[in-house]
């Protein structure tokens, strides 16, 4: 599948369920599920290599992650590939796209300096990554401010100057991982450049929300792999408020591919 096709799927107002997956096995339960994309948590694949998260795992081994899940499955995968691991913007892009991955995150977090890149810094990073992909890449610019901010309001400048830089540098859309006030996050998307895709990271939040402030993107966030095997395909589960009225949904998903969504709430049977 084709970076094109991934960007059709965001669609502002309606957003795209993004199910995280750690290995081959569990995209393929997404895919089965009947979600149109599947898409990597790095904290949780570095988990199941043995590492922790914060670019803890060798480069190597994330790609060779995101290879195996790529190969496993026809619909569009997107990596999450935290800072990009130490690599120039053309080296990173190239090792991405070999693993036949078409999107990433990419976040503005320093990790091996600590605390959040310079915006001007990120912006040539993202311009550099954008630059040696084309078009063969949907960049996702993880905003990382909101990480360390008691107060999201406080930070909601900032938030918005690196959201227009990040588009401005060839981002697709952009990412304010853990901006979770309703109000704070409409009027972060109406900073934003108008008719740009802005996404949230969320848990359990309804999708109302989403849909009010313009949202093109959700993804369902898994934590550590809980099995390890498939859950009895026994019941229809009913997503609930994991997956929001007006999203990319394939219906009533089977208690396996409910639990491939990284959610483990108890739910009810359909």
């Amino acid at each position: 599948m084709t970076a094109e096709a991934l960007r059709a799927l965001h669609v502002p107002g309606k957003p795209l369920l993004l199910p995280n997956a750690w290995d081959a096995d569990t995209a393929r339960l997404v895919e089965e599920a009947g979600f149109p994309v599947v898409a990597t948590s790095s904290v949780v694949v570095a988990a199941a290599l043995g590492y922790p998260g914060g670019e803890a795992a060798p480069a190597e081994e994330m790609f060779a992650a995101a290879t195996r899940i790529a190969r496993a499955v026809s619909v569009p995968v997107t990596v999450d590939a935290e800072s990009g691991y130490g690599l120039p913007g053309p080296e990173f892009a190239e090792r991405l796209l070999a693993t036949g991955a078409v999107g990433c995150n990419y976040e503005d977090t320093d990790h091996a300096g600590g605390g959040v890149r310079p915006v001007e810094e990120q912006a040539a990073r993202l311009a550099a990554v954008r630059e040696a992909a084309g078009r063969d890449l949907v960049i996702n610019a993880r905003i990382d401010v909101f990480l360390r901010a008691p107060d999201p309001r406080a930070v909601l400048p900032a938030a918005i100057e690196r959201a227009r830089a990040y588009l401005d540098a060839g981002a697709d859309c952009v990412y304010p991982i853990l901006l979770r006030d309703r109000e704070v996050l409409a009027e972060f998307r109406a900073g934003g450049e108008p008719g740009r895709g802005q996404r949230q990271r969320s848990r359990r939040r309804a999708g109302r929300a989403g849909r009010r402030a313009g949202l093109a993107r959700r993804r369902l966030v898994a934590g550590r792999p809980r099995v390890a095997g498939r859950a009895p395909e026994d019941a229809a589960v009913k997503p609930g408020r994991c997956a929001p009225p007006g999203a990319h949904l394939p219906g009533p998903l089977s208690r396996t591919a409910c639990r491939s969504t990284g959610c483990w709430r108890p739910c009810s049977p359909s």
